[in-house]
């Protein structure tokens, strides 16, 4: 890991943001033999908590523990969705929301790239970015002309499936006549597959611990509880950051070459804004002096998911805190050896509704335990059902609704006003009230062998018109938000097709607010590619 001696205040690059996208392009800039500060406002991930993949679960089920490394944000009240506001999870530690996702591994459709490229984003092909991928990958079953060997993203599948996760592979194949797929990151996605995680040996393979911890470039220096107030803008040109350390010190961060904006879908919005570029009459209302009007917040859109749970006997996990501690004590004695040592997930399918167009627009999330009911809403500790179960996530992957990201307040460290417009298309609702009933076909299988006893959560005899009115309570974000600095050729582009910001010099985001529309399946892999991308950029 980098060590802090010192914090300077120049390099060639300063990298705002550690995450998924940020600790990529800071560890690749560096590699090259460029100086680069990558500036974190959270705590180091060289923790129990973030490392041990297991952790998940209590990081976001106890809220003590979450507010250690989550930013704590909530949405706006979502009014296509009862009015609810929902909780935005954002990694605040080294590694950003790499560090506190489900750890799913999944590249999207490679017709979402190609739908990139076509809009006039050149090099951004399926073809293009996979060359990306193979360089972020070391996948267990080696490389081919699609996956990746020996790059800093270990990628494995769980050595220790659930009975019932596996049953589910058949069932859903003989209910929807899909294929069993043995890589759904290779030439095609449509199909049931058992999941891939970037966790191997019991570890987290976050952005951070890939690129940053693991390679250690020399010239990279990582200043963590660092919070950027704006860049720094003189004459047309991004010169730095404008910064407040944890004493309340306020400094100046110089780029000599240029600043890489890769504080997520929130962060690098926010930013933007709070340096004046962003919509001029929400700047000025603010008292933001307007340096480029552009479109910053608008095009956000996020993964919208319906939790469905079955009182399963194929599956032996329970949410409660024996059960719990059961695992760790094991996990103490033999590490990388219990349900600890990987993601909470455990197979994956992307499957067609009757809406679809060209690809799947569904993903099943198949989860061995007992989910919350009827959602996640309120910051308390919620009780699950205490019986073995499957829960399996019905997902949304291309949402049509789109919102929008604004500033409270040009206070920086102001939540910003986070609203999704969930459900604002009505075809949205149309995907999941599918989709929940397709699960429920595939659970009545012949392959569970009488395993599934009752659908516990909403219950089988919500249907109809019922089952629509419940979703309005129970769904729940999958945290994949995207859109808000968009990536472009036209006047709605918040950045270029190579990332930099429109109008401004020496600066670039690179993260997955760029993402003109959403990738299809979750969007972590998305995001350190993208860094990959960036740091190819900026080189070239």
């Amino acid at each position: 890991m980098p060590k802090q001696v010192h914090r300077s205040s120049e390099a060639d690059y300063v990298v705002v943001g550690s995450g998924s996208s940020g600790a990529t392009v800071a560890g690749r800039l560096a590699q090259s033999g460029a100086s680069v500060i990558l500036l974190e406002a959270g705590k180091s991930d060289e923790q129990y908590l973030v490392k041990k993949p297991g952790m998940i679960g209590p990081m976001h089920a106890v809220p003590e523990i979450k507010k250690r490394v989550d930013w704590g944000y909530y949405s706006t009240p979502q009014k296509h969705l009862l009015d609810r506001k929902m909780p935005v999870p954002r990694g605040k530690v080294v590694g950003g929301s790499s560090s506190i996702n489900g750890m799913v591994y999944v590249r999207g459709n490679r017709a979402n790239y190609d739908s990139w490229a076509a809009e006039g984003n050149t090099g951004w092909s399926a073809d293009d970015v996979n060359a990306a991928y193979r360089r972020m990958e070391d996948f267990e079953d080696g490389a081919n002309d699609y996956r990746g060997a020996g790059g800093p993203i270990r990628v494995t599948r769980n050595k220790i499936p659930q009975e019932g996760s596996l049953q589910f592979l058949q069932a859903t194949s003989d209910a929807l006549g899909v294929k069993v797929l043995d890589d759904y990151n290779a030439e095609s996605q449509e199909g049931v597959s058992r999941m891939q995680q970037n966790a191997a040996d019991g570890l987290r393979y976050s952005a951070s611990r890939g690129y940053v911890h693991h390679l250690a470039p020399p010239t990279l220096e990582l200043q963590t509880e660092v919070l950027v107030r704006r860049v720094v803008i003189e004459h047309g040109r991004a010169t730095g950051v404008e910064v407040t350390d944890k004493n309340g010190a306020r400094r100046t961060v110089r780029a000599g070459k240029e600043v890489i904006l890769s504080a997520g879908f929130v962060g690098s919005a926010q930013i933007l804004m709070l340096s004046g570029i962003g919509h001029a009459q929400h700047l000025t209302d603010h008292g933001i002096d307007v340096l480029a009007d552009l479109p910053v917040g608008d095009n956000l859109h996020d993964h919208l998911f319906h939790a469905l749970t079955f009182h399963a006997t194929s599956s032996r996990m329970k949410g409660n805190a024996l059960f719990f501690a059961s695992g760790l004590a094991k996990e103490t004695v033999r590490p990388g050896r219990s349900f600890l040592a990987n993601s909470v997930f455990e197979v994956l399918a992307f499957l067609r509704t009757s809406q679809a167009t060209d690809v799947p627009d569904l993903q099943l999330h198949l989860l061995p335990w007992a989910y919350v009911s009827p959602n996640q809403d309120a910051p308390i500790r919620h009780k699950v059902d205490p019986r073995t179960a499957l829960t399996v996530l019905t997902t949304l992957i291309y949402p049509r609704s789109r919102g929008t990201l604004r500033l409270a307040s040009a206070d920086p460290t102001a939540a910003p006003l986070i609203d999704f417009q969930y459900l604002a298309d009505p075809a949205d609702l149309d995907v999941l009230t599918e989709g929940s009933e397709m699960v429920r076909e595939i659970m009545g299988g012949a392959a569970f062998g009488g395993a599934v006893k009752e659908e516990i959560h909403p219950g089988a005899a919500v249907r109809g018109q019922a089952l629509r009115d419940a979703i309005l309570n129970r769904a729940t974000s999958v945290y994949h938000g995207v859109g808000t600095c968009r990536m472009g050729v036209d006047e709605l582009a918040v950045v270029t097709p190579d990332l930099r910001v429109r109008g401004i010099d020496g600066l670039r985001v690179a993260d997955a607010s760029i993402m003109p529309s959403i990738t299809g399946g979750n969007t972590n892999a998305p995001a350190i590619m993208i860094g990959e991308m960036a740091a190819e950029l900026v080189l070239r």
